[in-house]
């Protein structure tokens, strides 16, 4: 008999034999989801997929994870964990929200399809409230607090949510194609039916992201420090 006759005809190893799997946890789980969204994409991020990454059944995950919109949210908790809050002396209140804000966005635009679930998932992990106080923790250096401070926060975490959604990644090339297509239904515009349009041409697709996203950022800034005497107390 041939070795790999014998080799063929050994009999499986039975459970007690194999390698003892490790512990399952919420933070294993987490950690395959992270790994498999990287990989495949979040839309192959499922119970199903997780529990075959961890040899173990679907129903098993829910004793730590309660749905696939926990699962989400404990994702995007654990991606903003990157997030670089600002010392105090790295410059104003103002250029400290904005560095703040700013890193929330580069998460974001970093993974698309968590943007878009932000939009409609409410995260509560540790990472999240680290960033909302922190977030508030400036506002009030501004003078914002109250309940303009807890209106506003919803705004500025809001828009950088938006932008990253609108701005996936694209080629340059695609990027300059959907402008110049843009452009030209601008510039076709007719002005009795579209007199605003026409009268802004250009304005409407001028300025780069960086210097819109800026200009936002003041916008809102400003528009919630004059909201103050208007905002209704509880």
């Amino acid at each position: 008999m041939s070795t790999n006759d014998s080799a063929q005809r050994q009999p499986p190893r039975s459970r007690r034999e194999r390698p003892a799997k490790p512990a399952l946890t919420r933070q294993g789980i987490i950690d395959a989801a992270l790994t498999i969204m990287r990989d495949e994409g979040l839309h192959k991020v499922t119970m199903r997929r997780i529990a075959i990454a961890l040899d173990t059944g679907p129903a098993s995950l829910y004793v730590y994870v309660r749905n696939t919109e926990d699962l989400h949210a404990q994702i995007l908790d654990a991606l903003l964990g990157s997030i670089t809050v600002p010392t105090p002396d790295a410059g104003t209140w103002r250029d400290r929200l904005k560095a703040l804000l700013n890193s929330y966005r580069d998460v974001l635009f970093q993974y698309p399809d968590i943007a878009r679930m932000a939009l409609s998932t409410q995260p509560s992990g540790p990472n999240y409230m680290a960033l909302v106080e922190a977030v508030l923790s400036v506002l009030g250096e501004g003078g914002v607090t109250g309940r303009a401070a807890a209106w506003g926060l919803d705004l500025l975490l809001l828009y950088p949510t938006a932008a990253a959604v609108e701005h996936s990644p694209r080629s340059a090339a695609q990027e300059a194609a959907n402008l110049s297509a843009l452009g030209a239904q601008i510039a076709a515009a007719d002005p009795a039916r579209y007199p605003n349009i026409a009268g802004l041409g250009d304005e409407l697709i001028s300025g780069d992201g960086a210097s819109r996203s800026d200009w936002a950022f003041h916008v809102l800034v400003d528009g919630i420090l004059a909201a103050i005497p208007r905002t209704p107390h509880a």
